[in-house]
């Protein structure tokens, strides 16, 4: 028995006995978030994989958010106007072409997620067994699935920003001065970059969850004396 099957059941056993002789039970939110950052460490080198995708996809979006945001000032007229001006039409068509290149980038991070999610309930077969003959729900099993993927996502988020945000923040200082990143535009014309990046976290978060539904479904699913015979 692997430690992540002998600390479920020694969790999903003791909420049980104190529940009483019941089919099947729920834990708490807390307890199924220990849960989810106990696998995390337990398996850190398939967390970093799962969890790397959506780090590049991130930074990359960090990355165009800044470059966009301090070219549209500099193209306004706050800085090398006259030069700026001319370049309009192709600060255009570099845009639509960024656009682009980042739907592709967050979409291949979304799949590479699934992948990852996929082969983690694979690898998982009898410890989701061995929940559901405990007496978890489904429920929980998708609840962990995601909750798991969420965190995972949320970090990754975080790293993204920090590294694709803060080394274009630095490129583009270098470049323009911090004068001209200081009064950095509108992303479209709409959010603050600093809003912007900030938001770029939590998509994170939202990108692993759709990523991680299929796969939760799927684990939750399985019957249990099927993943028990399993031999991965």
């Amino acid at each position: 028995m692997t430690q992540p099957e002998h600390h479920l059941r020694e969790d999903l056993s003791e909420l049980k006995r104190r529940a009483g002789i019941k089919s099947q039970i729920v834990l708490p939110f807390r307890k199924s978030l220990s849960m989810c950052k106990s696998n995390i460490f337990v398996r850190l080198g398939r967390s970093v994989i799962t969890a790397s995708g959506i780090f590049l996809g991130i930074a990359f979006l960090s990355s165009v958010l800044v470059s966009s945001s301090v070219q549209a000032t500099v193209a306004a007229g706050k800085l090398h106007s006259a030069v700026a001006v001319g370049m309009t039409a192709q600060d255009k068509a570099d845009s639509a072409r960024l656009v682009w290149l980042v739907s592709m980038s967050l979409l291949v991070a979304t799949i590479g997620i699934v992948n990852s999610m996929l082969m983690a309930v694979t690898e998982r077969y009898k410890e989701i067994g061995t929940m559901k003959c405990l007496g978890a729900l489904d429920s929980f099993i998708v609840r962990l699935f995601l909750m798991e993927s969420a965190l995972l996502g949320m970090l990754g988020g975080i790293c993204g920003v920090l590294v694709g945000g803060g080394a274009m923040l630095l490129i583009q200082a270098m470049r323009n001065g911090w004068s001209v990143v200081g009064q950095a535009a509108p992303v479209g014309g709409i959010l603050s970059l600093w809003l912007a990046l900030l938001l770029a976290v939590p998509l994170g978060g939202i990108l692993s969850i759709l990523a991680a539904i299929y796969p939760a479904w799927r684990a939750a699913k399985m019957p249990p004396a099927a993943a028990l015979r399993s031999e991965f």
